[in-house]
């Protein structure tokens, strides 16, 4: 059995912010529930707007990164940048397809959501 686009759209979303959470090993189980009520708020968002079902990586991720800041602090740090504060990278395009983790300050593309592992600094 096929899995309709939206769901299909919503469990990579999830699996992609998993592996970067992951990556800097934050993947703690209160961390998680942020991924689940990230998913859960987006699933209902692109009921409302269906068009906008190749946006969801990059919102789940960006919803991710709104929550830990609130709730634990910035993330992802940029592993480009060593002098200065430490700051996190940025999800581009903000609205649209094949999002990625930028440094806005170097202004570099550091790798498509989903693919930290290797990059961040543990």
């Amino acid at each position: 059995m096929e899995m309709n686009p939206l769901e299909q759209a919503l469990h990579t979303a999830r699996a992609l912010v998993m592996a970067d959470l992951a990556a800097g090993d934050v993947a703690e189980a209160g961390i998680v529930s942020l991924v689940e009520d990230a998913v859960t708020h987006r699933r209902w968002w692109v009921e409302q707007w269906p068009d906008g079902v190749a946006f969801v990586v990059g919102l789940v991720a960006q919803d991710v990164q709104d929550a830990l800041l609130e709730q634990y602090g910035r993330w992802p740090l940029c592993p480009v940048c060593d002098a200065g504060d430490p700051h996190a990278l940025d999800v581009e395009p903000e609205l649209g397809p094949d999002p990625h983790w930028v440094c806005t300050k170097a202004a570099v593309a550091v790798a498509p959501v989903g693919s930290l592992s290797g990059i961040l600094r543990r």
